[in-house]
């Protein structure tokens, strides 16, 4: 695992990969950091963080693009089949080595809250907490980048998918606003999502039978629990787009609370995505 994450470390800094992601996150949060702390006369480095979580829209699907599709493209991924190891500590092999890119200017961005405090009051468990969440909240997003790598061999499609991910888990605070409160319109999208589903499992798995009885049982259930109890679904749909939403999380810590149950979240949903990009590569390996 760790000759893996070496080995993609040379190669994210011997290309521009780490170096443009690194100088990018410095400056915009160094702006942003300018604009609130020195402009403003603010000591609320936090605040500068919150502000920055935009960026992780370009900049991690910038950074995961490559991390397998490249590998897929030159057909170098099937050196790493032939390897005395498994296919999950090649994904963790990987996913270190993009974490450690993360890290560097996030080592950086952690002296800003201290220079703050040489002028000026800053009260660093909140500024050090949002910089820890800060941290999970990319975790979880390249995780997710990660595995929308290992789907295709083209980077810029890897790429283009990695931004509306993101931005639509961005926006979905927002845009359940706009989404119908109905259970109609509720179970109409939940059934869509159920066919997904199955269609990412057949991907997955190459097994017809598995993502149909998916899909099936999924609208089996949906339409027993609408028999039922068609209430269930009136304003489901705007409340679980909140709640998914990464990024609405990461606000509370802005807001100097420590929500465990945050961390948690953002742990779960790092595991998950690293299991279906295992599962992606396992498809491929014994395909």
């Amino acid at each position: 695992m760790m000759a893996v994450c070496r080995h993609e470390l040379k190669s994210c800094f011997h290309t521009l990969t780490a170096w443009v992601f690194g100088a990018f996150l410095l400056v915009f949060v160094g702006i942003w950091a300018m604009r609130y702390n020195i402009q403003a006369a603010m000591s609320s480095f936090e605040y500068v963080l919150g502000n920055s979580t935009v960026l992780f829209a370009v900049l991690i699907p910038l950074l995961t693009m490559r991390s397998i599709a490249e590998e897929r493209k030159q057909k170098t991924d099937q050196l790493l089949y032939s390897l005395p190891i498994s296919t999950t500590e090649v994904v963790l092999g990987k996913y270190l080595a993009l974490l450690a890119v993360f890290l560097v200017p996030l080592a950086v961005i952690a002296l800003y809250p201290l220079i703050f405090a040489q002028y000026g009051e800053v009260y660093l468990p909140t500024s050090y907490g949002s910089l820890f969440a800060f941290f999970l909240l990319g975790a979880s997003l390249i995780a997710v980048g990660v595995f929308l790598s290992s789907l295709t061999e083209n980077q810029g499609m890897a790429a283009g998918i990695g931004v509306a991910v993101i931005l639509l888990n961005y926006y979905s605070v927002s845009l359940s606003e706009y989404v119908s409160q109905s259970a109609t319109g509720t179970v109409a999208v939940l059934v869509v999502l159920a066919v997904l589903l199955g269609l990412l499992v057949r991907q997955l798995t190459r097994n017809g039978n598995l993502a149909y009885g998916v899909s099936f049982v999924l609208i089996a259930v949906i339409t027993v629990v609408l028999w039922r109890d068609s209430t269930l679904f009136e304003g489901l749909l705007p409340r679980v787009m909140a709640q998914l939403s990464l990024f609405e999380r990461f606000y509370t810590f802005v807001n100097g609370i420590f929500d465990l149950t945050a961390v948690v979240y953002y742990l779960t949903v790092t595991a998950f995505f690293l299991f279906l990009t295992v599962q992606s590569l396992e498809k491929r390996r014994y395909n």
